[in-house]
């Protein structure tokens, strides 16, 4: 909690030192800008502060329920007033954001297109768009898939960003698509910054094809880029209240207390391949 109270009141003290205060003046000759001076006011009406894709796992591992409450954490989350408040500590006060469903590599849903949030009105569009969508599941998990999968969105989004981020969810390895590390890598060489959001609200268990340390896993073979982090779900009941908590650190561009462990020059923690060698060592392929 203390994250969001030190925004707000980062936001408050923005507004009284010195903010904005329209003068009163005579009105002066009629001024026409130049094509110039129209094409800058035009690239900046586009310009945004992050361009953020939110990737949401929907394999079968994630049961009903927690896939309806993922739904309202990020529809309530993009509500919020914190999240409204951290919006406007940007230089432009907008960002551009998309969010897709994803399960095995050939398997992505575009469920909001791109979309500008710039205030109250269009944060309560994106959300109702998220809530209106039927839920769904699907076989297989392929973070690769879903990250391979986001990085041409960039390219159809209208509106250039400051930064640009991939925010994934999910609650197991990658176990399907190619390595989950060479599809980060290509994001990384092309300046995307990768965030992580693992669930880990049930116990791993054979059937689900869960992990131990799925955060490490996260850590070790899925974020990166500048400030990359990772902010997991160990609890039901957090489970809202840590996507709010992402989000607001994304869009206000902050990073947690608790640094990401990296494991540059050592061996990982985490074999990087092990949801591929649990899926082959059960059905032999």
């Amino acid at each position: 909690m203390r994250l969001l109270f030190s925004i707000g009141a980062v936001l408050v003290a923005g507004m009284f030192a010195g903010g904005d205060v329209a003068g009163i003046a005579a009105p002066g000759p009629k001024f026409e800008p130049s094509k110039n001076q129209r094409l800058a006011a035009d690239k900046d009406a586009q310009t945004v502060d992050v361009e953020l894709i939110l990737a949401v796992d929907v394999s079968y591992s994630m049961d009903m329920d927690e896939l309806a409450i993922q739904r309202e954490g990020y529809a309530q989350a993009i509500q919020s007033k914190e999240f409204l408040q951290a919006l406007k500590l940007g230089p432009n006060g907008r960002i551009a954001v998309t969010y897709f469903e994803w399960a095995a590599s050939t398997d992505q849903k575009i469920i909001i297109p791109w979309r500008l949030v710039d205030g109250p009105e269009t944060a309560d569009a994106v959300a109702a768009e998220i809530m209106k969508t039927p839920i769904r599941r699907a076989s297989r998990t392929s973070i690769s898939g879903a990250i391979t999968f986001a990085m041409p969105l960039f390219d159809e989004d209208p509106y250039r960003g400051l930064r640009r981020v991939i925010d994934i969810s999910g609650d197991g390895p990658n176990n399907n698509g190619g390595p989950v590390t060479a599809a980060r890598d290509a994001a990384l060489e092309k300046g995307v910054v990768i965030n992580g959001l693992p669930i880990m609200v049930k116990e791993p268990s054979y059937s689900t094809m869960d992990i131990d340390n799925l955060d490490y896993y996260y850590e070790d073979c899925v974020i990166g880029g500048p400030g990359s982090f990772v902010i997991s779900i160990k609890d039901r009941d957090k489970f809202k209240e840590a996507i709010r908590t992402k989000l607001l650190m994304e869009v206000a561009g902050r990073v947690p207390e608790r640094p990401v462990v990296r494991v540059a020059d050592k061996e990982a923690r985490v074999n990087c391949m092990i949801g591929e060698k649990i899926w082959s060592d059960r059905w032999g392929r």
